[in-house]
């Protein structure tokens, strides 16, 4: 039997295809510009090997039909072996605090949840009820990225503004990359050789979209993102955490309207907002010797990195592990140095040289000198994985508080 997971965004739809007895992947893919005329699909196969077909893709339920067709006809997937489908879910808000099985009440919530989330739980729904229809047989459940964070507390997910705001308009911290946090935080359990219910740890996904999280004896207790995904770390486009009063003035000085703000504050800001040019941060670090604004967005990333990691500290009183996860921090040795530099007196000691020598290709690794009084560990994130193993306890119906404790020792 087969599990499929699918990741709908915004104008995307990544996906693989796991055996469900081995948890081993065997095929997935990528469908990019969804909605744009030069729409197009990446199929990747486990020998490296890669198959791209373009073709017209007005929205997601064709996109999901072209990966149907990729599945069946180009890696000779019998449609009919593919038991459960699991969803990734932007938004659950406050209602759902668990994965759960899809049911029309489910997709009605995730409906009134679209206000929250207006860029990515339309196409989510949609890629639901598309694969409802296209594979009638299997199960569909849904994973949520802000699950994992609804175990903080209102000290931490309450804003200080009008009540009624938070009890009718849903005004609160509900954090993202979830499933992202609970994987590396499960993980770096396993590599302290702990329970995760007797870990501290501060979790950094730091990619294109960036979080960090401080996790209490394994339950988040709080994160940097916060009703939306804009909020929190200076991220490749998105400005993270701002004076409030900026959108108003803004609008008001350029006689423009607050929803062209916003759009500037998730897809002009950030890296992009500072170097005018590079949302990568591949592009900005190859940049910076010539580009004093390059070099400026680095160092401004570096320490919104290093204020939320102290902050963090500060909250968690004692930590045990800094764990580093997603592109930028999975794939770059110079920004995940520049994290780190000078905590050395919080107890965070960074040993430079392993960092250097480690392959891009090693999942787990320490980066802390034996020394460190706080371990900083590289993991390799793997939400696909958390979707499968839900999908799998959810069809089982052995998915309780014993499935939440795994520690997905099997992924090394």
């Amino acid at each position: 039997m087969y599990i499929l997971a699918l990741n709908c965004g915004s104008s995307s739809l990544k996906y693989q295809v796991f055996d469900a007895d081995t948890k081993k992947v065997v095929v997935g893919g990528n469908v990019e510009k969804i909605g744009l005329p030069d729409s197009f699909v990446t199929q990747k196969y486990p020998d490296g090997t890669k198959e791209k077909k373009e073709t017209s893709m007005p929205d997601h339920k064709e996109a999901l039909s072209v990966v149907m067709y990729m599945l069946r006809d180009r890696a000779s997937i019998d449609m009919n072996e593919i038991g459960g489908v699991g969803h990734r879910v932007v938004m659950g808000g406050d209602k759902f605090a668990s994965s759960v099985e899809i049911t029309d009440d489910v997709i009605k919530t995730l409906n009134e949840l679209t206000p929250l989330a207006p860029l990515h739980n339309p196409s989510g729904v949609l890629g639901i009820i598309t694969a409802q229809q296209l594979l009638p047989n299997a199960k569909q459940v849904a994973v949520f990225d802000t699950a994992f964070h609804q175990t903080m507390k209102p000290v931490s997910f309450r804003y200080p503004v009008p009540t009624e705001w938070y009890t009718e308009l849903g005004v609160r911290r509900y954090g993202f990359h979830g499933t992202s946090h609970l994987y590396v935080s499960k993980r770096a359990a396993a590599m302290l050789g702990k329970p995760a219910s007797e870990c501290n740890l501060i979790t950094a996904h730091i990619g294109s979209g960036a979080s960090i999280a401080a996790i209490r004896n394994g339950v988040s207790v709080d994160t940097s993102m916060g009703m939306t995904p804009t909020a929190g770390l200076m991220m490749g486009t998105r400005c993270g955490d701002i004076d409030p009063s900026i959108p108003s003035y803004v609008a008001s000085r350029k006689g423009i309207s607050i929803e062209l703000v916003q759009n500037e504050l998730n897809k002009k800001s950030g890296l992009m907002g500072i170097t005018k040019c590079f949302s990568d941060g591949r592009d900005v670090e190859n940049n910076q010797d010539t580009n004093d604004d390059c070099r400026l967005a680095l160092e401004m990333q570096a320490q919104t990195v290093k204020k939320f990691i102290g902050s963090y500290m500060a909250e968690l009183g004692h930590v045990d592990a800094l764990v580093l996860t997603a592109g930028v921090c999975e794939n770059d040795a110079y920004m995940r140095e520049k994290f780190c530099e000078g905590l050395e007196e919080l107890g965070i000691k960074f040993d430079k040289e392993a960092n250097k020598n480690i392959s891009r290709d090693v999942p787990e690794a320490v980066l802390s000198t034996p020394d460190s009084p706080i371990k900083v560990f590289k993991i390799a994130t793997n939400e696909e994985l958390v979707i499968v193993e839900d999908t799998l306890a959810i069809m089982n119906g052995t998915y309780n508080a014993d499935h939440l404790k795994m520690d997905y020792s099997f992924a090394k």
